[in-house]
């Protein structure tokens, strides 16, 4: 097999902690982790998500991690967040076709209806972002307070290897136009693939507690537009977006 195709690229072990954290390990130790391999782990035993969250694991779900080489002239790197959900789009619909109700909700979840299927989290080291995908292939976790679904339960039979293979040449494909400068055209597949503008939404800000309004896209530096009841459009920044009247959550 040659050295560029998927299968080399990745890598699976049967349990760490954290695949991101196995891989920030790495580079802190100078390691050389070439941008498009994956780390992949069976079960994570302290996988988490944004904010520090804990994200149980689920045997047979999908819990990895890849390294960007962050180059000069590059996008934001915050942009990367946007890129992965693209990808992570696009290798769920292409492993569980005419799946309904499949959207993006910006930072970085994946949504069925108002379920979360899939998460993704960056970390960043240096020159490097670490970017972390959880994807609930086979089993829901149980996250008090925050709807859940896995592909199985949707009638959708996905293995973890086959998911892991489309995943990285998606990856990598959006990946490569990203570091080409194509982030406008990406972006707007972002879009076609999120929340409808116009969904209420809600956040928690921390000076200002929760802000309610219509979801208005995102800017060209991927940060998410609120617009308020008074017509005003509100830039934020961080933070976890709530569709009004869901019970799912990000994390």
């Amino acid at each position: 097999m040659l050295a560029d195709e998927p299968d080399d690229l990745i890598e699976t072990v049967a349990e760490l902690p954290s695949t991101n954290g196995a891989l920030i390990a790495r580079l802190r130790q100078q390691e050389i982790v070439p941008e498009g391999n994956w780390l992949i782990a069976d079960r994570q035993s302290a996988g988490r998500g944004r904010a520090g969250r804990v994200w149980s694991d689920g045997f047979g779900n999908f819990m990895g991690s890849t390294v960007v080489r962050l180059r000069t002239g590059d996008p934001l790197a915050q942009t990367l967040a946007l890129v992965a959900g693209v990808a992570v789009h696009e290798a769920v619909v292409a492993c569980a076709p005419d799946l309904a109700g499949l959207v993006l909700k910006w930072p970085n979840d994946l949504l069925v209806g108002d379920a979360k299927l899939a998460g993704i989290l960056l970390e960043r080291h240096e020159d490097g972002v670490i970017v972390g995908v959880g994807v609930n292939l086979a089993k829901a976790p149980d996250v008090p307070g925050r709807a859940t679904c896995c592909l199985a339960g949707l009638g959708y039979t996905v293995s973890r290897d086959g998911f892991a293979t489309v995943l990285a040449a998606r990856f990598a494909d959006a990946l490569a136009r990203w570091h080409l400068g194509e982030w406008p055209l990406l972006r707007q597949q972002w879009l076609s693939r999120a929340l409808p503008v116009g969904t209420l939404v809600s956040i928690k800000d921390r000076d200002h507690g929760t802000i309610i309004g219509a979801f208005s896209g995102v800017d060209d530096d991927g940060i998410a537009l609120l617009r308020l009841a008074d017509g005003a459009v509100r830039a934020i920044h961080a933070g976890d977006i709530e569709m009004v009247g869901s019970h799912a959550s990000g994390g």
